[in-house]
């Protein structure tokens, strides 16, 4: 799979957590629960991008989102530790990911 595709499925989740967030903002602190246990066991090459995420989340609920909904650079790299695993449900993440596989080009 292609790595832009594992980013536009990476950011369709991110908006979908970002929606969510907007409606019931208490599902932040499961974010921040999941960043704070991370950063007692991760790895000091990982380290930096579970800070950055800290500081992101001690943002305000709309520059948290929009730093979930963002296309740049520094949000797609940090996207790949979100600690907004376990945001969104089975069927959510299900048809996020049927529908980015629809666009995966077929092998030949």
């Amino acid at each position: 799979m292609k790595h832009e595709l594992l980013d536009q499925r990476a950011l369709a989740m991110e908006r979908r957590v970002a929606e969510k967030l907007r409606a019931d903002p208490a599902l932040l602190a499961r974010a921040q629960a999941t960043l704070e246990r991370w950063l007692r066991t991760v790895s000091p090459q990982a380290r930096p991008a579970l800070l950055e995420w800290r500081r992101i989340l001690d943002g305000s609920l709309e520059e948290i989102c929009a730093m979930l909904e963002s296309t740049d650079e520094r949000a797609t790299r940090l996207r790949q530790s979100s600690p907004f695993c376990g945001i969104l449900s089975r069927e959510e993440r299900t048809t996020i990911i049927q529908t980015h596989r629809t666009h995966e080009p077929h092998s030949t």
